[in-house]
């Protein structure tokens, strides 16, 4: 085959992964040992027909069995210590909080709205826990 035909199959596999089906990384691998045939003979080596199938087959395996559950995982949010909620997480508050008031503070790069939901006022200046997330609201008690 061609070069420009084993880079067609392999546009062909990762849009399918990108974008119709969710194979769970199984195409990428495979899409991108035909592109890295097609690259092959893009650059001049010469292979038979037998001998791309053979590079195309082992690259895929050996691509595929190596580094597709890290890279699933990774993207997928199962990384080891990756947790869903903030809840259980430490604050600090800027100013006073009374018990049920409301006030913004900047946490991991972004603004929120964070509420007193203890039972006791936070004051100014000390650290808080997060005991909940509802949408954009941060629930927070004293330490």
């Amino acid at each position: 085959m061609d070069w420009w035909q084993w880079m067609v199959i392999g546009a062909v596999l990762l849009g399918a992964e990108m974008f119709a089906v969710d194979a769970q990384f199984y195409l990428v691998f495979i899409g991108v040992s035909a592109a890295l045939v097609g690259l092959a003979g893009l650059l001049g080596i010469d292979m038979v027909l037998w001998v791309q199938w053979a590079v195309f087959g082992a690259l895929s395996l050996i691509s595929m069995f190596t580094f597709r559950r890290q890279l699933y995982e990774k993207i997928r949010g199962n990384v080891e210590g990756f947790r869903d909620s903030l809840a259980g997480d430490s604050v600090q508050v800027d100013e006073d909080l009374a018990v049920g008031s409301e006030t913004r503070l900047e946490y991991r790069g972004t603004k929120w709205t964070v509420r007193n939901s203890g039972s006791a006022t936070i004051a100014g200046g000390s650290r808080a826990k997060v005991t909940k997330v509802d949408g954009l609201t941060l629930h927070i008690e004293a330490e």
